[in-house]
C-alpha cells in the first residue's frame, strides 16, 4: 500500500470543501484500488489530499493518484477552482535519519 500526497492550489487560496474526501472516493474506479483518503485543507504549501491505495509499484500509485484527483477536479463543480500541482510519496527523512543515528551509536558502543 502506498500513501501518495496530491497537492492542490487555487488562485483564491480557497480551502477544500468539507465533502472533498467523499467526492474523490466516488470518482475512484474499482481497478484503482483506492483504500482511503485524508484531507489537509490548510497545509503549509496549500491543501493536500493523502490517498492510500494498493498498487504494484510506486510509479503506478503516483499515476493513479494523479488521474483520480484530476478526474475528481473535473467532475465536481465544488472542486473546479482547484488545480493539481503535484503527486508524490513523501519520504519520512527524519525516520531514516534517526535510524542511521541509532545504528551509528550502536556501532560505537560495540567497538
Amino acid at each position: 500500500m502506498y500513501l501518495v500526497h496530491a497537492r492542490l492550489e487555487s488562485d483564491e487560496h480557497a480551502e477544500l470543501p468539507a465533502e472533498t474526501v467523499s467526492l474523490v472516493m466516488r470518482c475512484a474506479r474499482p481497478d484503482e484500488h483506492l483504500q482511503h483518503v485524508v484531507m489537509h485543507s490548510n497545509g503549509p504549501a496549500g491543501p493536500v489530499l493523502g490517498l492510500f491505495l494498493l498498487a504494484p509499484t510506486l510509479k503506478e500509485a503516483e499515476q493513479v493518484t494523479a488521474a483520480l484527483c484530476q478526474r475528481a477536479l473535473d467532475r465536481n463543480a465544488e472542486l473546479r477552482r482547484f488545480r493539481l500541482t503535484s503527486c508524490g510519496v513523501v519520504v519520512p527523512w527524519s525516520y531514516y535519519e534517526r535510524l542511521l543515528q541509532s545504528a551509528s551509536t550502536d556501532r560505537l558502543l560495540d567497538d
